[in-house]
């Protein structure tokens, strides 16, 4: 994955709430007729064993500028340091940035392609915890979309969990791929889908608002390197075989069944899918990649959700 080196970079799109002092009281609202908290993987202990905490996610990969926990900062390093294409393919942290961007081009496009306004979402990011309009989360949630904000949420720490707890190949295109999945749960809010992810179960509607948020995140990754920018040009440039594989490999692990037998004692129990099978996540997102059409997300009308 490569990003145009001249193309410029929004760090409006971005928060930076890490050391911020957002406490950690209380409980995200998971469900609730949409106006609950929508993720790429709610961990195992919260779906299965009540919210148990973890802690903290373990540190590492993606300090912004170097700040680490429990400082008090801001976006004036990332303003700074964050420009242009070129900043993307040197620096982990402006890298994210550019991949927001150009999601949130992508999704702008096709709304008003079909008449429609895309209002933009702030990704947040967080250590240990954080206040949202859904409540407050600890990171144990894992990355989440707050429909109660239209925010989308992470402890950037999960990506280095996706390598060490979840077994994933990791890499830029998988952080991409969970960032997508994010907005995918963005464009289900503006769409007025997001009601429907209710329940739990093989065929609930929170598995098919998963899946279909899976699909989103496909749908852009096959338009990343042709939706223009202000100059004309792509954001994204290049996307790999092997970045799709990445993608691939991180759906892979965490499917309900995946995390279930590999982190949850060996049992599988289908009552409690939330969020689709692996080879259910790795389909939706080949077939978001392979059509390119969002039409082809209606995971809500389907009785062959793989």
């Amino acid at each position: 994955m490569r990003f145009d080196e001249g193309a410029g970079l929004d760090t409006s799109e971005v928060e930076d709430l890490r050391g911020g002092g957002g406490g950690i009281g209380g409980r995200v609202a998971l469900g609730g007729g949409g106006l609950g908290v929508v993720g790429l993987v709610i961990y195992f202990l919260i779906s299965q064993f009540g919210g148990v905490s973890l802690g903290p996610s373990a540190g590492g990969i993606g300090s912004l500028g170097g700040v680490g926990s429990g400082q008090q900062v801001d976006n004036t390093s990332l303003q700074q340091e964050c420009k242009t294409g070129a900043d993307a393919n040197r620096k982990h942290d402006c890298a994210i940035v550019g991949i927001i961007n150009s999601i949130q081009d992508y999704w702008g496009q096709e709304f008003q392609r079909s008449g429609s306004t895309y209002r933009k979402a702030v990704t947040k990011f967080f250590n240990g915890g954080v206040n949202t309009g859904c409540g407050s989360a600890t990171s144990d949630v894992g990355p989440f979309y707050c429909p109660g904000d239209s925010n989308v949420y992470i402890d950037l720490g999960f990506f280095n969990e996706l390598r060490t707890k979840f077994g994933a190949e990791g890499g830029p295109f998988a952080e991409a791929y969970v960032l997508a999945h994010e907005y995918g749960h963005h464009v289900q809010n503006l769409t007025g889908v997001s009601k429907k992810g209710t329940g739990s179960g093989p065929t609930s509607g929170s598995v098919r608002l998963e899946l279909q948020a899976d699909c989103y995140a496909g749908v852009w990754a096959n338009h990343a390197t042709t939706t223009p920018i202000e100059t004309g040009r792509p954001l994204l440039t290049e996307v790999s075989q092997q970045d799709i594989n990445s993608a691939l490999d991180t759906a892979s692990r965490i499917g309900d069944d995946y995390i279930q037998s590999k982190l949850g004692g060996g049992r599988v129990d289908e009552s409690k899918f939330s969020h689709g099978t692996s080879a259910q996540r790795k389909k939706w997102f080949t077939t978001g990649f392979q059509t390119g059409q969002p039409a082809r997300c209606d995971t809500f009308a389907t009785n062959n959700l793989g």
